[in-house]
């Protein structure tokens, strides 16, 4: 059984997608923990009451990045993961902290990246106007939302989107697609290769998702 941690700051929709998932396809793997930042992050009453651990280590009481994240890497080293999965963790990341899971740990960001990397994605790609807009799952590396592609789902951006229509659109399919990479990734058909995602070649037609 593979060992999963998952951090949140909030509600952790991906994190219940990703939970019921697991449960409901009976993956080789266990959700050892459920750790935020934010004590009051209504993510981990979902996550007991799945019968998950929860912890919190509070952001706040940490005077410097380096500080919390060596409090955070000593805690979920105790779960002894296999794959570390940023469920909306709202915290720029140390170097140091980023290279101990090297390959092993998977964010999703609100955009078809590289483009729209950062916050306020949806403002982004409305005010640029694209007309296909998306979110990515990536391996993480120190380099903000720019880590290797493991899949990516896209929307039409219609004429009369506002922000939170689009966001909307877009969240239905993370919740599609994260899942499936984490799946991929405790199966043992997704590695990182070094600076590329190496998927089976089953997977290859998996990767993306065109909603309409």
């Amino acid at each position: 059984m593979r060992s999963i941690v998952i951090l949140i700051s909030g509600r952790g929709s991906n994190m219940e997608a990703i939970v019921r998932a697991a449960q409901a396809e009976q993956w080789p793997a266990r959700i050892s923990a459920v750790i935020s930042n934010r004590a009051d992050a209504s993510g981990l009453e979902f996550a007991a009451r799945h019968g998950i651990p929860t912890e919190v280590i509070p952001s706040k009481d940490y005077p410097t990045r380096d500080q919390f994240d060596a409090a955070l890497r000593a805690r979920i080293d105790a779960h002894a993961p296999d794959l570390v999965v940023l469920a909306g963790f709202m915290r720029i990341l140390t170097t140091p902290f980023v290279d101990h899971y090297r390959g092993r740990m998977l964010n999703i960001h609100p955009s078809l990246l590289p483009s729209f990397p950062g916050l306020a994605t949806h403002r982004q790609a409305l005010a640029v106007g694209v007309k296909l807009h998306g979110a990515t799952v990536h391996f993480v590396t120190p380099d903000l939302d720019h880590g290797p592609i493991v899949a990516q789902a896209c929307v039409p951006v219609r004429e009369d989107d506002s922000e939170e229509a689009l966001a909307e659109r877009v969240l239905e399919q993370e919740h599609v697609i994260y899942p499936r990479a984490v799946r991929w990734f405790v199966e043992g058909r997704l590695a990182l290769e070094g600076a590329r995602a190496r998927l089976a070649p089953a997977l290859a037609g998996e990767a993306a998702v065109v909603a309409i």
